[in-house]
């Protein structure tokens, strides 16, 4: 104990005669930690300043310290610090200190050659800095063919940007950038890489530009096919699905792609998207018809990070039409609770050969009620009968534009949309009137429920809330060989599936 009561008087010795200084730090944190308790059990009244001022204080220290930390790599410079001044004529000009940002300026999502010397870039980027601002692009081709020590060549073009949403875009548009260079580039197969250059020119800051280099595009030396651009296509027909979302009817599913593999054909091929409805049940419906070859998957659930129209279906639509441009004679773009359909006389065939003049035709729609059926469908037998053999009353109602959808020969496209292209090579038809046209069962496809909802007798005309309606058994009577061709194709193994 005598050793341990000497000790403690040595080490406080030691600190006592220590510097001046730290004296004074000792001596001035004692104080303010005794200030401290003590100001907790004064009354407010009583107080110089509150403990609400301390937490002010060690604030102001941890934010002096945050300040004098280096700021991170590879961040853009901050602006210039813009300070209130008030100028000769006694107005007061205001400065304005931006911070972070609203938008991102470039969302890659996909690039592709479209020849030997074209290529496509499809994003998003920050609506404002299109629709308001003046965001611009560049494209540079960096090849592989350099030597040691030497600088690879360069190829810059001005990017060629197409906004192919119409606008509808929220916080994100849709930007396809098309980059064509005076000559091929990668051709050789010695390789490269397309880089593009987003800059955003202000966008509504004419005194801020700053500039995204995005690598879009790599091609490893000796991996372009470029027999790929001149060669017949693989399909003649390829569906471009949008994206797909929500609590889909498995049952509608199914009815929508045996009807569609049967009346396209052999060499055709369907490209879903899924948005977040391809669940379980809907994932065995598609199983099938992709071990068959008919049918790819695409999940593109990561789109949801970034707010656009309808789950980003327009930069959906456009990466589809890139990714298979010279995969397909004609790229048909519709949704699942619409089917096509030619008279009985003609083919898919006969009728698109009929319009090959033209790079699109649009394609007449037949709107179908989604809940009358007919009365002898009733009495427990409609849940035998697919959704389209049972919804036969048509909406007939005139003075109003019905939405048509659309095919075309993608390699004369540059950017599409989800009713019509507008930005195409060559002309476009209207007048299919006759030839082709879609059934719509608008709302059947994200309702799990039985479709009948009320049954009439009428074999004629009818009127139901206000809507007149004429009884069009055109889809009722394809049902019997769409089924036993489902049947051919796949087996029964689909024939348990509910709604």
């Amino acid at each position: 104990m005598v050793k341990e009561e000497r000790e403690k008087r040595m080490f406080v010795g030691v600190a006592w005669n220590c510097a001046a200084e730290l004296k004074f730090l000792i001596t001035a944190l004692l104080f303010v930690c005794s200030l401290a308790t003590v100001l907790q059990f004064l009354p407010s009244r009583f107080s110089l300043f509150s403990s609400a001022d301390l937490r002010l204080c060690v604030s102001n220290v941890s934010a002096a310290a945050a300040e004098a930390a280096p700021p991170p790599e590879n961040t853009p410079p901050p602006p210039p610090d813009q300070q209130d001044e008030v100028l000769e004529s006694g107005v007061m000009k205001r400065g304005f200190k931006p911070y972070g940002a609203a938008a991102y300026n470039f969302v890659l999502m996909s690039a592709y050659r479209g020849g030997l010397s074209t290529f496509a870039v499809m994003g998003l980027s920050s609506k404002p800095l299109h629709v308001f601002g003046k965001a611009s692009y560049q494209c540079q081709w960096v090849s592989h063919n350099a030597t040691a020590g030497e600088q690879p060549p360069i190829a810059t073009v001005t990017g060629i940007k197409i906004l192919p949403d119409w606008g509808y875009g929220h916080v994100y548009t849709v930007v396809v950038v098309n980059c064509t260079f005076p000559s091929p580039v990668g051709h050789d197969g010695s390789g490269g890489k397309l880089l593009l250059l987003a800059s955003t020119n202000g966008g509504g800051d004419r005194n801020l530009n700053l500039t995204d280099i995005v690598e879009a595009l790599i091609e490893p030396p000796g991996s372009v096919n470029l027999s790929l651009y001149t060669s017949p296509p693989k399909y003649d027909y390829l569906y471009c699905g949008s994206s797909l979302y929500g609590n889909l009817s498995p049952e509608r599913v199914r009815e929508w792609l045996a009807y569609h593999v049967r009346l396209f054909g052999e060499r055709s091929h369907f490209v879903i998207h899924d948005a977040g409805g391809v669940y379980a049940p809907v994932m065995e419906v598609l199983r099938p018809w992709i071990e068959k070859g008919y049918v790819t998957l695409h999940d593109i659930r990561d789109q949801e990070r970034f707010d656009g129209y309808y789950h980003n279906q327009f930069l959906i639509v456009n990466d589809c039409l890139h990714r298979y441009k010279f995969d397909a004679k004609w790229m048909f773009f519709f949704d699942v609770d619409e089917f096509i359909f030619v008279p009985r006389k003609s083919t898919i065939k006969s009728v698109t050969d009929s319009l090959s003049d033209y790079t699109q035709f649009t394609i007449e729609q037949m709107t179908m009620s989604n809940k009358l059926c007919l009365s002898e469908d009733a009495a427990g037998k409609s849940f035998r009968k697919w959704g389209f053999e049972k919804l036969v009353y048509r909406d007939v109602k005139t003075g109003i534009r019905r939405d048509r959808k659309y095919a075309v020969q993608p390699r004369n496209v540059f950017a599409t949309g989800v009713h019509m292209s507008q930005n195409t090579a060559g002309k476009t038809t209207h007048k299919t009137e006759g030839r082709i046209k879609y059934y719509h069962y608008h709302g059947t496809i994200s309702d799990r429920r039985e479709p009948c909802r009320q049954f009439l007798n009428a074999t004629t005309t009818t009127t139901v809330d206000g809507i007149p309606y004429i009884m069009d058994t055109t889809m009722r009577g394809v049902a019997p060989s769409v089924k036993r061709f489902e049947l051919k194709m796949i087996g029964p193994r689909l024939q348990r599936t509910r709604q």
